[in-house]
């Protein structure tokens, strides 16, 4: 069995985040990382391939080339080879353009099983891997809690209104998995040694026939960005025998009443 493992690097959430004021794209120039709800796919997916024996676990991603070492994280974690697309073209991709481009990638890699994060946190579209399992033509698993695979059917958990419901599909699939999967493990040292040597293949647009020109693309357009502006103070109410009313007032001033 192959399984591919979609991931991302983001800008570290333990950073502070913000949007590039003169391209409106998020700034990138700090600490990045491998997206926390990617390491735990590529977990998720490692681990089904330890119980079913003959699988190979390859990560994709669409960065910058100097997100090279970042990628290379899945390598250290346990995946067998990756795969990183770069192409200056890329640079403020779309939801659209990211699924076409994924899904190019994934077809010329071959797949029985695709896992991915429900969201990223840079982007938070959460629509990725559903547009992926369209263009792959593929059935679609999405915000699973739980994850399985036996024989040639994928099966999850997932949350609805007042409880859970299971869900199966014949392989191959797209899922795309929640934070309520296990933690991911941490690299050992033997693992980033080994990572060091293990099959890494980078692609451009050109590899993957996939053609990004604006006018081939139905990319979203940014009409304008702006700083976010200071938070205002906020209603500070005396009580002077008359506090409810004046909160009761507020409330309704508010429309929170």
């Amino acid at each position: 069995m192959k399984i591919v493992v979609l991931v991302k690097e983001v800008p570290d959430t333990y950073g502070d985040r913000k949007l590039a004021l003169e391209t409106g794209l998020a700034d990138r120039t700090g600490d990045r990382v491998l997206d926390e709800i990617c390491e735990r796919a590529l977990e998720a997916a490692i681990t089904l391939g330890e119980k079913a024996g003959d699988t190979e676990v390859v990560v994709v991603s669409m960065a910058g080339e100097a997100a090279q070492a970042t990628v290379r994280k899945g390598l250290a974690m346990g995946a067998a080879s990756a795969v990183q697309i770069v192409d200056d073209k890329l640079v403020g991709a779309d939801v659209s353009l990211t699924a076409q481009v994924l899904a190019a990638a994934v077809k010329r890699i071959g797949f029985d099983l695709v896992v991915a994060g429900n969201q990223s946190t840079d982007g938070s579209g959460g629509v990725v891997p559903a547009m992926v399992a369209e263009l792959l033509d593929v059935p679609q698993l999405t915000a699973l809690n739980t994850l399985e695979v036996d024989g040639g059917t994928v099966s999850g958990e997932r949350a609805i209104d007042g409880g859970t419901a299971r869900v199966s599909a014949a392989l191959p699939a797209v899922v795309s998995i929640t934070e309520r999967m296990p933690d991911p493990r941490l690299p050992s040292f033997k693992g980033i040694m080994a990572a060091k040597k293990k099959p890494f293949e980078t692609l451009s647009l050109a590899d993957l026939d996939v053609d990004a020109d604006a006018a081939a693309q139905p990319w979203s357009i940014m009409v304008a960005v702006a700083e976010k502006p200071p938070r205002a103070a906020g209603v500070k109410i005396t009580d002077s025998g008359d506090a409810g009313e004046q909160l009761a007032k507020f409330l309704v001033d508010n429309r929170l009443a």
